[in-house]
């Protein structure tokens, strides 16, 4: 039954992504000048369903694939801070190429988050899919984190692709999708400093999960 009750929240999680989209109900959303309560209801949603993914995995037998060590978990705390900043900094930033991104007030000369990376929150999950999945030698964990790893990698090539050739050639100048590849190759310099409320959330966020990891996930997340 665990790996049923795995396998229902997968399928559940990755089809909650494709159907909003498939059966119109962001477009309907859209329509309507409502798309912040889409996505404060699609987040919603898609950490509920985490959630569950995250629980049914622990409850699944385990099947060890690779020995556990120290640095394995060093790797996911070193890795949790910059997934929280590039989720805080990239959600409704203008940013045309992103799924995450606003539509509006992109400045191809000013990209902002863009000019870090196209695809900010897309890291973001693969950074976390990948740092969990090497902390996690086991069979049920290596089910929750590679298809996210997968998706991610995938999804971020193909929607970049598709969305830089939607966009003027000059949309795209100074920004990348490798992050820190347009800043290392001068085509990009940030003009303004953070914003500290993106930069504060992104922490809060960060410190949240460190704190409630133990009793929401039930294993610290400390080396």
């Amino acid at each position: 039954m665990a790996w049923l009750e795995l396998s229902l929240a997968l399928v559940l999680f990755f089809a909650s992504h494709r159907l909003s989209v498939a059966l119109g109900i962001k477009a309907a959303f859209a329509n309507r000048g409502a798309l912040p309560a889409y996505y404060t209801l699609y987040s919603a949603l898609s950490l509920a369903l985490l959630w569950w993914l995250i629980v049914a995995a622990g409850r699944a037998p385990q099947v060890p694939l690779w020995d556990h060590a120290l640095w394995h978990r060093w790797v996911v705390n070193l890795a949790m801070p910059a997934v929280c900043l590039l989720a805080a900094f990239g959600i409704a930033a203008p940013n045309p190429f992103a799924f995450e991104g606003k539509r509006t007030g992109f400045a191809p000369e000013a990209p902002g988050i863009a000019g870090l990376t196209r695809q900010p929150l897309l890291w973001a999950l693969t950074l976390w899919s990948g740092a969990h999945l090497l902390a996690n030698g086991d069979l049920a964990p290596a089910l929750l984190f590679g298809p996210f790893l997968a998706f991610a990698l995938l999804g971020m090539l193909a929607l970049d692709s598709r969305n830089r050739r939607a966009l003027p050639p000059e949309a795209s100048t100074h920004t990348s999708l490798l992050p820190g590849a347009a800043l290392l190759s001068g085509r990009w310099r940030p003009r303004h400093l953070p914003s500290l409320p993106r930069l504060a959330t992104g922490l809060a966020a960060w410190a949240a999960l460190l704190h409630l990891h133990a009793p929401l996930i039930g294993a610290s997340p400390l080396p």
